[in-house]
């Protein structure tokens, strides 16, 4: 019974590790970053929070190779998921910073 347990928790999360790797492709790629473009070559560092990626290897080694497979060798060597302790305030640190600017344009 545990060992069925335990393969449905990793399939669970291998689907959530897959889906998430997903979402950040579709970032990279909006932001022009799933191409090398003329030898160019930009790191893209994706900070994450949260239990899941920080201590589930499994997980975090799944959505790496998720990457990988969906930007191709030479590009996923750009790309760097790393953990981030306080992702929430951070972020929400982000969008304040962004959306004062930008009501500093709409003013002008």
């Amino acid at each position: 019974m545990r060992k069925a347990i335990v393969e449905l928790c990793d399939t669970i999360a291998t689907r959530g590790a897959r889906l998430s790797a997903a979402g950040i492709y579709g970032i990279l790629k909006k932001l022009g970053r799933d191409k090398v473009r003329d030898g160019e070559k930009q790191k893209s560092v994706i900070a994450l929070d949260g239990g899941l990626f920080e201590l589930y290897t499994k997980f975090r080694e799944c959505m790496k190779n998720t990457l990988k497979e969906l930007l191709g060798e030479e590009v996923s060597e750009n790309v760097v998921i790393i953990h981030s302790n306080d992702g929430s305030g951070i972020g929400a640190a982000l969008l304040a910073a962004s959306h004062s600017q930008y009501l500093e344009v709409e003013e002008s």
